[in-house]
């Protein structure tokens, strides 16, 4: 016979499970010792639960293949929380194994209880608790299964005697995963949206990360429709690389034309996108929809037209029913409106500041996008570094860029990097000074295992996207500047190889040496904490309440911050000639 816990162990092999992120301890020994004893499964030490939790959600994004993460009972578990809210949002196959008190404790207020099958119902498509022996493995099974279809988190808590004991029917249940089923559109709807089409002066498309493997397929409808692509924060990977038809991004972090063609298109196409910034999307825009998931549909702004497909599915039924269009004005139009705002505004970060400090972040952003690999995957902190990576950071086709883009979480760059970091390939984690303090202990994790892990620190003592916040509501920047740190020491101490850089000439000769070198790395850049983000919307009330933020810095004695704000982005205001 086999115990709960050996079981459980043997169909994630089944599954395809090479690793499992987590802190070893009391009622998740049972499984610890089991993976101890696995030939195919390792154990992967973090110092802390979240960023197991993160690093699972990581590598389940990279390969679509189930992740594993665990936390032992009460706190430990609890730690999973923040990661798995990440993973669940961003739709990828994650197990989280939350491990309990024992179960004849379970609601007498014992040490360490709390009600993980409970607590983690918002963040997961199944959570169950294992209460005896006889339940395996069939609810193991479900969880694997329910984590695979949905995807998303499948949350198993089991009490450590539960885990310990002995199965009568021990016999293994196959974990299966097929592949996807095809969602093919109503043959009405594909024609209603053709004949929009095919009216339509001006059309636009606004793609998202649900075009993933479509990338062909939409350049070549683009084409024929004579209609610029923009695209979200997610789908920017997916769809901008050898895209004659790019005209930026839209959103709070946006850029370039996106916006502008949006908002002038006679129909607008999302393309596999829930974009959740209504106020960036056009009201008065005839608008179509093309959604895998059906819950999706018109949840965001207008729908005029509903496409439930698969995007390839979607196009594929499209492109003999659109006639192809000769007038392309609007396209060129839009593409020449990219150009500049890209020359004038965008590229406006990074001309002639090589000599500025401290160094400007876009610059340091444009340095390491020249210096990564072709293949690089680059993990991304929420804030200003979402900015920068948006920006600046080329994709290819090659490259994958992963962050906290749904849930927003604060020090994900780092933890994310250590799931990505089992692929083979250079992992490059973008992390604000502000993130990577969060999880600072799990560079000790990166050091462990060696990992191709390359931490470029945007350090500029500040929470630069919260102060920007704060000033285009009105407020004075307020508790956003925090002490300066060497992270190049911290790192050092830890026992990494690091470097810190805060003179713009040597950025160049120290991101080639460290790519250039084998193993982890810390490069700590000191950054410009007045460099502002400006998106490509800006509103009457948000110009008003950034000039009484500034009024008040000024009245406050604030002057010499204020001037020193306007120096570092003067260069950033569009100049139109």
């Amino acid at each position: 016979m086999s115990s709960v816990a050996e079981i459980l162990v043997k169909q994630l092999e089944q599954a395809g499970v090479e690793r499992i992120y987590g802190i070893v301890g009391d009622s998740l020994n049972p499984v610890v010792d089991a993976v101890r004893r696995s030939k195919v499964i390792d154990w992967v030490h973090v110092r802390h639960e979240e960023a197991a939790a993160f690093a699972a959600a990581a590598e389940a994004e990279l390969t679509g293949k189930l992740a594993v993460c665990a936390g032992s009972c009460g706190p430990g578990n609890l730690h999973l929380i923040n990661g798995l809210y990440d993973a669940n949002r961003s739709r990828v196959p994650v197990l989280a194994i939350a491990s309990h008190i024992p179960s004849s404790q379970i609601g007498t207020n014992f040490f360490q209880e709390t009600h993980p099958d409970r607590l983690f119902n918002e963040c997961s498509v199944y959570s169950e608790m294992l209460s005896t022996a006889e339940q395996m493995p069939r609810v193991s099974r479900t969880a694997i299964q329910h984590a695979l279809a949905g995807p998303g988190v499948a949350v198993l808590t089991l009490p450590g005697d539960v885990a310990s004991a002995e199965v009568q029917n021990d016999t293994p249940i196959t974990i299966t995963s097929p592949h996807p089923a095809r969602i093919v559109p109503a043959e009405q709807d594909i024609r209603a949206l053709a004949d929009a089409i095919n009216k339509a002066d001006k059309v636009t498309l606004f793609v998202g990360a649900g075009a993933a493997g479509s990338h062909d397929d939409i350049i070549e409808l683009a084409g024929k429709m004579k209609a610029p692509i923009g695209h979200s924060l997610r789908g920017k990977e997916f769809i901008q690389w050898d895209n004659p038809y790019d005209v930026g991004m839209s959103g709070l972090l946006g850029y370039g034309a996106c916006q502008k063609a949006m908002e002038s298109a006679d129909l607008l196409i999302l393309v596999g996108t829930d974009f959740p910034y209504q106020q960036f999307l056009p009201k008065n825009v005839l608008t179509a929809q093309i959604e895998i998931d059906a819950s999706r549909l018109g949840r965001r702004t207008r729908l005029d037209l509903a496409i439930h497909s698969d995007v390839k599915e979607a196009i594929a039924a499209l492109m003999p029913l659109v006639k192809l269009k000769t007038d392309d004005s609007f396209l060129q139009a839009m593409l020449k409106e990219q150009a500049h705002l890209m020359d004038k505004v965008v590229g406006a970060y990074t001309k002639d500041v090589a000599k500025y400090q401290p160094i400007h972040p876009e610059y340091v952003a444009v340095k390491l996008d020249e210096a990564a690999p072709e293949d690089a995957i680059f993990t991304v902190d929420t804030g200003m570094c979402n900015v920068w990576a948006s920006r600046y950071i080329t994709p290819n086709g090659q490259r994958r860029v992963i962050g906290s883009f749904l849930h927003g979480s604060m020090a994900n760059a780092m933890p994310h990097a250590i799931g990505a970091a089992f692929q083979d390939r250079t992992v490059v984690a973008m992390c604000g000074d502000g993130g990577l303090s969060m999880l600072l202990g799990d560079l000790l994790t990166i050091k462990a295992y060696d990992l191709p892990i390359k931490c470029v620190v945007f350090n500029n003592s500040s929470l630069g996207m919260v102060k920007l916040e704060m000033l285009v509501e009105g407020l004075p920047d307020f508790a956003t500047t925090v002490s300066t740190v060497d992270y190049a020491k911290i790192a050092t101490g830890m026992g990494l190889r690091a470097v810190r850089v805060d003179d713009p000439k040597d950025l160049e000769d120290v991101f080639h040496t460290e790519f250039a070198t084998s193993g982890p790395a810390v490069i700590d850049v000191v950054t410009d904490p007045n460099a502002l983000s400006l998106p490509p919307k800006i509103t009457l009330d948000q110009m008003r309440g950034f000039g009484t933020a500034m009024a008040k810095q000024v009245l406050n004695g604030g002057f010499g911050e204020v001037m020193s704000m306007a120096r570092s982005n003067l260069r950033n205001i569009p100049r139109r000639f």
